[in-house]
């Protein structure tokens, strides 16, 4: 048994419910990924290669600092999911014919990578700390 009273991995505790101030940080977090997704989609084709580099790496930090921030695993998924659902969004043709992603390489890897480090950072998590041990041990 843990010092923490819990028995097993992260994995295995139950579900607690979300506070309200969680929920908002998750929601804006979800907005935020959508608009790092959007930027990203007008940055990446714009100044190639580094436009994308630097639209891959904003994402990822989105993601990796939303894991953070929360402290769990959701942190991550809330700014993974509004980016692709923002960039899934963008990729569809308008009826006039219009869109905003092109047929290049760099597209399909921003595409790609972006989603990658989504579920990268989301998997990843956040290490616990163990339970605080006293300042000093007993001889």
């Amino acid at each position: 048994m843990s010092t923490t009273g819990r028995q097993g991995s992260g994995l295995a505790q139950p579900l607690q419910r979300p506070s309200g101030g969680r929920m908002a940080a998750g929601l804006g977090l979800f907005v935020l990924g959508a608009v790092v997704g959007t930027a990203g989609a007008l940055v990446q084709s714009g100044w190639f290669p580094g436009g994308l580099l630097l639209a891959l790496a904003g994402a990822a930090g989105l993601f990796l600092g939303g894991a953070r921030a929360l402290g769990t695993r959701a942190g991550a998924v809330a700014p993974a999911v509004g980016w692709t659902l923002a960039v899934i969004l963008l990729t569809a043709s308008r009826p006039e014919g219009d869109f905003l992603f092109g047929a290049g390489l760099g597209s399909y890897f921003f595409l790609l990578g972006g989603m990658a480090a989504g579920v990268m950072c989301a998997t990843l998590g956040v290490e616990r700390q163990p339970g605080a041990a006293p300042a000093r041990l007993e001889k």
